[in-house]
């Protein structure tokens, strides 16, 4: 296995108070507050999983922990599968974090590869050996990170202190490893604007029905962001709807999801690699053919959690449009009612 050193320095300096405080634009609610609380507390003594609803805040969740290691001078990595997510977030920390240097390290954006705070692709994580004394792992659960051993290597040797796990869906591994006492946990069901998860809507018809019932639905005014199973269905679909498309082959994908962040465009057919990290305001969400294999409860659960973000627009739909009933569109409806019923009782 080979790992190489950090190529360029943007000169990441000794930070004194000021400049690791961050700005928020809404201050954290009294749930956040307890569970960063605990997150920061844990932290200094074992890896962490967080399991925390879609829209639950993850990210502010851990600013607290960040700012403490970085006042110890610390190095901190943020490490996320998805290179368009790591560009987003990027934009987010570094509004946060206004007197920082955060940098994102991924295909593109590899001239430089040190700063105040490092965001990352999982791939990229063979640069840093040994480096990081907390590292921030979002998404563990999603490809191409999951169930990839090499992938877990190099965070694994990056980081010589502790690795904070963030998920709303953690798998069976990481759980496991809860159960067996190598790592806290900390759950937060509850989104800051206070409204419930949106619960999916399902129905079952046949495939041509499905496509009907789909053309109906997106004749209101409401943006709607389409997922399907596969590349050829996304690309089919965009053209009959004259739509945007993004697939794991589209170019240009971060001027696709600007396009339509800024209502340019109404519609966006979309396979799941836009199920995780990206969040849009006030859209509404369908799933053609949900009962596809490559929708597990994992990536439905994401998926559903694209809706009600806001807190201006705290509501919306999600429609699942299925050829039959599949145990993973059954458990994402459970798991999602049963986080509600948690937090709302009902």
């Amino acid at each position: 296995m080979f790992f190489f050193g950090v190529e360029e320095s943007s000169g990441s300096r000794d930070l004194a108070v000021g400049d690791a405080e961050y700005l928020l634009k809404f201050p954290l609610t009294n749930q956040q507050k307890i569970v960063s609380s605990q997150i920061q507390k844990e932290a200094l003594h074992q890896d962490v999983l967080v399991d925390a609803v879609c829209g639950a805040g993850k990210t502010e969740l851990v600013l607290e922990t960040i700012k403490d290691a970085l006042l110890l001078q610390k190095k901190v990595g943020w490490a996320i599968p998805r290179r368009q997510v790591v560009l987003e977030l990027k934009e987010r920390l570094a509004m946060m974090f206004p007197d920082l240097c955060v940098i994102a390290v991924c295909q593109g954006y590899t001239q430089i590869t040190d700063g105040d705070l490092i965001l990352c692709t999982t791939h990229q994580l063979y640069r840093y050996r040994a480096w990081f004394d907390l590292l921030i792992l979002d998404e563990p659960d999603a490809f191409p990170y999951k169930g990839n051993s090499m992938l877990e290597h190099f965070a694994n040797k990056s980081c010589v202190g502790n690795i904070i796990y963030l998920t709303a869906t953690p798998d069976e591994h990481l759980l496991r490893r809860v159960e067996q006492g190598e790592m806290s946990y900390v759950q937060l069901n509850a989104r800051p604007h206070g409204y419930p998860l949106i619960e999916p809507s399902v129905r079952i018809i046949p495939a041509s029905l499905c496509l009907f019932l789909l053309y109906v639905k997106i004749q209101n005014a409401r943006q709607w962001l389409i997922f399907v199973p596969t590349r050829n269905i996304a690309r089919w679909l965009s053209l009959i709807l004259r739509s945007d498309c993004i697939t794991s082959e589209s170019d240009q994908k971060e001027e696709i999801i600007e396009r339509f962040r800024r209502k340019e465009r109404r519609l966006l057919v979309a396979t799941t690699i836009l199920e995780r990290g990206v969040t849009f305001a006030d859209i509404d969400v369908v799933v053609l053919f949900s009962d596809h294999p490559i929708f597990d409860v994992a990536s439905l659960i994401q998926i559903s959690g694209r809706v009600g973000r806001s807190f201006l627009y705290p509501k919306g739909e999600c429609l699942f449009l299925s050829r039959s009933k599949t145990s993973a569109v059954m458990s994402c409806i459970r798991k999602i009612r049963k986080a509600n019923q948690s937090v709302f009782g009902v």
